[in-house]
């Protein structure tokens, strides 16, 4: 991978990562929200609300969550093979400038 393409990893994790955070926190929010506009949409009754609105405040529990531990692997393994590439490429100089001045 190009040092481009790790730099996208790694902005992609970011946002995934913060994605993720603010779905895994406001999850009671977003779901509250959610399930609310389903019940004005369809008219459901409210025995039905209470299911409704856990469902959603999960879905948005497991979303973020999934979202924020990919997001945090993408930046760890993005920041170690960028690493791993920055050496690889300090060796190659070197093994090139150390050529050149042997001819």
């Amino acid at each position: 991978m190009s040092k481009d393409n790790l730099t996208l990893v790694i902005i992609l994790g970011i946002l995934s990562t913060i994605v993720g955070f603010i779905m895994f926190f406001f999850n009671v929010y977003f779901g509250t929200a959610t399930a609310k506009a389903q019940l004005f949409n369809n008219g459901s009754d409210a025995l039905n609300y209470n299911v409704i609105l856990k469902g959603y405040i999960n879905t948005y529990l497991v979303g973020g969550s999934i979202l924020f531990v990919m997001g945090a692997l993408a930046i760890v393994l993005g920041y170690h093979q960028l690493q791993l590439k920055k050496v690889s490429d300090s060796q190659l100089d070197e093994s090139i400038q150390d050529r050149e001045e042997e001819m």
